[in-house]
């Protein structure tokens, strides 16, 4: 196994397959990005809301990358593992008008940055000290995902079948990512760094930040029912907290998402399990959790299916 590192100045603005390939790696191989935030620098600490009528959105989520995995093949499945994440010591929010689920509510321009206290073992930031209320950090990467098979840029703002701007606050540090591989060589690529997000990122924006985050990259060749992004969650610390796998559905429309969300389960049930689809489907309804892991940057949604680890038996850690 060996550790390479990406610098910022390895950033693009969309998924495509002809890019030039920035680093490449053997599977297995640990990879450290160093991210820009959303906004690709645009704002600072010291920004105010005036700040906003100034920013270039063309250049919003840029993503570090491609890196092309050797042994990767059209069919394969990418197997990200996250092992490591840095942030600065602030971030910011903001209300875009014309973006977020309530656009047509809320249509003044906001900002509000975050001072980010990480020091502590369980990090934090205060929404407001006076009243006590503060908001636990669980930095993630809001775009991981490789290229499509189809020729052309497609935009870095919205997810896809193949990952992109999933923003999935699951995916944190200890988690494990899965990708579908459409191209020779995978051509993965990161970026979009979040401090803390809810399921939905309804406003538009999480805590956004700068990130360094480091990866390991490996080739499966046994997971061939993998056609949109799924993934482990962390090893859970304590007896309160459960461990999911994740299946997701990513489409234009959210009933069509949520069905492929359900169906990708049974399909992962299926061929790691031994259930019959019937019992699968079951198995979802009684026990699986969906959630809205992203519905605002359209035109696509992310919806998720999560299976609680603790239903599929003691053996379930050897299913992924």
């Amino acid at each position: 196994m060996s550790i390479h590192s990406l610098k910022r100045e390895c950033a693009n603005l969309a998924w495509d397959n002809s890019i030039p390939t920035a680093l490449h790696v053997k599977s297995g191989d640990e990879v450290a990005f160093d991210c820009l935030d959303a906004s690709n620098g645009q704002l600072t600490a010291e920004s105010t809301v005036q700040s906003l009528g100034t920013l270039n959105m063309a250049e919003f989520n840029h993503v570090n990358g491609p890196v092309y995995i050797d042994g990767a093949q059209p069919g394969d499945t990418l197997q990200v593992d996250v092992l490591r994440i840095e942030n600065p010591e602030w971030g910011w929010s903001a209300l875009f008008p014309g973006f977020g689920l309530l656009a047509d509510e809320f249509t003044a321009p906001a900002l509000k940055i975050w001072k980010l206290e990480s020091d502590s073992e369980e990090g934090f930031t205060w929404f407001d000290k006076e009243k006590g209320m503060k908001v636990p950090l669980r930095p993630f990467a809001g775009e991981m995902g490789v290229a499509q098979k189809k020729k052309g840029a497609f935009s870095t703002i919205p997810p896809y079948h193949t990952g992109g701007n999933i923003d999935t606050k699951h995916v944190t540090v200890g988690s494990t990512l899965f990708l579908p591989i459409e191209v020779e060589g995978a051509l993965f690529s990161i970026g979009d760094g979040h401090a803390a997000q809810g399921d939905g990122e309804v406003c538009g924006t999480a805590i956004e930040t700068c990130m360094k985050v480091t990866v390991r990259l490996s080739v499966r060749k046994d997971k061939p029912y993998t056609k949109t992004p799924h993934f482990c969650t962390p090893v859970a610390k304590n007896k309160s907290e459960e461990e999911y796998y994740c299946t997701t559905g990513v489409d234009s429309d959210i009933r069509e998402a949520t069905r492929s969300a359900v169906r990708n389960m049974i399909e992962f049930l299926v061929a790691e399990y031994g259930l019959d689809r019937v019992g699968a489907y079951i198995l979802c309804s009684v026990a699986g959790d969906l959630r809205m892991h992203e519905v605002v940057d359209m035109p696509n949604y992310v919806i998720g299916m999560m299976m609680p680890k603790s239903v599929l038996g003691s053996s379930s850690s050897n299913k992924t």
